[in-house]
């Protein structure tokens, strides 16, 4: 069969290495794909947001399933299009997708159904939303409302850094219509993890937990960003506590959509804050998360397509989905100055003596070929993701691969798996 992944970073070179194992597949293409990902898949000049252009070529080719990696074109519809041209489509069609395309929809999901989170307050004007500040005190959340490639919150400490937060997102439009509205909520501490399940709207398969470090620099300090590491499991979450937040939280959220009228399909991430009180959600996702994927999809034993060939037929009660017992941590290295501006065009080395480290897989994410030479052409560059008996040892093989690879302005969390932050993202 022919399988069409949508998307181009580390989650989709995850994916595809993975696709790419099932003897069922004859022929991967990607959208756009990139460097890493074109060694294994036929990368398409074609961006996941150009539905059109994807629809017409999986029509051409009898793309048997598609897969759509980033949450960008789930919630422009692509599921629902693809689905009317009469195509196999792996995800949640746009209006379950919404759960991520907007946190106040997401929010008020939240309290409709009971599931606990952070108390919050939605503003569409600047300056009510900084006088809210002021009376409330700090620290507080900043949030902006639409999709921000994961960039979009800011833990504000400080009345200056919420107020500054809030002019960024709503006055100067930093990440555009997203900003238009904000919502504020209460500062929530304690371990941060993430729920990850396949679900065809009925049966739920969870996922390990994992967990995702989001801000740039070691113990958690500097600005959020799209993820600079993960690793799973997470052992200091206990299994009856896993199987609480299975319960409570991810089941209600799924039937919920379903008594909305938009039963969920594909991945639905839930991510968590463990605190005093009780796991509370950040925030829902209706996709992979990246770096999440990366030491998920690692550590995935069943053939990944029975698993989205399942959920798209609304089947998956019949694949026992297997995991194995090893740890896996993923480190991201990125380009000097991300989140901000860096700079692209930066020759990698090193990439085929990391490779050939045991038990360690190197998957790209803003990489290009040019001139047979591999180089940087995004923030996050590559996820080192390795396996081991534990997460130390896990985190020792990852890094022992990230001291072979080079770059001119290489920049790396050198704490990935080696303690627990308490972030709020």
């Amino acid at each position: 069969m022919k399988v069409l992944v949508i998307g181009g970073g580390g989650r989709e070179h995850a994916l595809a290495w993975k696709i790419a194992q099932s003897p069922r597949v004859r022929k991967i293409y990607c959208a756009p794909g990139n460097a890493g990902i074109a060694e294994i898949a036929e990368c398409l000049p074609i961006q996941p947001t150009d539905i059109q252009s994807l629809v017409t070529f999986a029509k051409r080719e009898e793309i048997r399933l598609t897969v759509v990696g980033p949450e960008a074109p789930l919630n422009l519809g692509i599921v629902d299009i693809f689905r009317t041209a009469g195509l196999r489509i792996f995800g949640p069609v746009r209006a379950a997708a919404q759960i991520e395309g907007s946190k106040i929809f997401a929010k008020k999901m939240l309290e409709k159904y009971g599931i606990p989170t952070a108390k919050a307050e939605v503003f569409t004007h600047a300056e009510m939303a900084i006088e809210y500040v002021r009376r409330q005190g700090t620290p507080v959340v900043v949030k902006a409302d639409g999709l921000a490639a994961g960039k979009g919150v800011v833990v504000a400490q400080t009345e200056k850094e919420a107020v500054d937060a809030i002019r960024m997102m709503m006055v100067e439009r930093a990440f555009g219509e997203a900003g238009t509205k904000v919502i504020i909520e209460e500062f929530l501490e304690g371990e941060e993890a993430s729920f990850l399940v396949f679900t065809d709207g009925k049966a739920i398969v969870p996922m390990p937990l994992s967990k995702d470090h989001k801000r740039v620099f070691d113990g958690d300090k500097g600005p959020n960003t799209g993820g600079m590491g993960a690793y799973s499991p997470v052992p200091t979450i206990s299994k009856t506590l896993y199987e609480a937040i299975l319960t409570n939280i991810v089941e209600v959220a799924i039937k919920g959509f379903t008594q909305e009228g938009c039963p969920y399909e594909g991945v639905f991430y839930t991510g968590l804050m463990m605190t005093l009180a009780g796991p509370k959600v950040l925030e829902f996702n209706c996709r992979f998360g990246d770096p999440e994927a990366q030491p998920l999809l690692g550590r995935l034993e069943t053939d990944i397509v029975e698993i989205l060939e399942a959920v798209v037929d609304k089947r998956l009660e019949t694949v026992a989905v297997r995991w194995s017992d090893k740890s896996a941590v993923c480190v991201v290295i990125a380009s000097k100055g991300y989140p901000d501006t860096y700079q692209t065009g930066k020759v990698i080395s090193g990439l085929e003596e990391a490779k050939a480290l045991k038990d360690v897989m190197v998957f790209h994410a803003g990489t290009a070929a040019d001139k047979g030479r591999i180089v940087t052409a995004g923030g996050r560059v590559l996820g080192v993701t390795a396996l081991g008996t534990d997460i130390h040892e896990a985190a020792d093989n990852a890094y022992k691969a990230v001291g072979k690879i080079s770059f001119e302005g290489m920049q790396y969390r050198k704490d990935i798996g080696k303690g627990t932050g308490t972030e709020n993202g």
